[in-house]
């Protein structure tokens, strides 16, 4: 997990790298800091749809094993 964190903000810094140079500090309301915004919006979207995916996963995964279990405490 911390290789990941690790990576993930070694990604951000790059990114950001990027677009500061590649787009002049116009202020509050540039170019800059539009991209950076929309990025980070981005990234906060793609996290939460990754988070339901695992949340789903986990629950279709416990329901499955209370299925299996029901089922072989019946056939006792």
């Amino acid at each position: 997990m911390r290789d990941a964190e690790k990576s993930a903000l070694e990604s951000v810094q790059r990114f950001v790298d990027t677009v500061n140079g590649a787009f002049p500090d116009l202020g509050s309301d540039g170019p800059r800091r539009k991209i950076i915004d929309s990025a980070f919006k981005m990234t906060e979207q793609l996290v939460g749809t990754s988070n339901q995916l695992a949340e789903k996963i986990v629950k279709a995964t416990r329901d499955g094993l209370n299925d299996v279990k029901g089922t072989a405490g019946s056939s006792k």
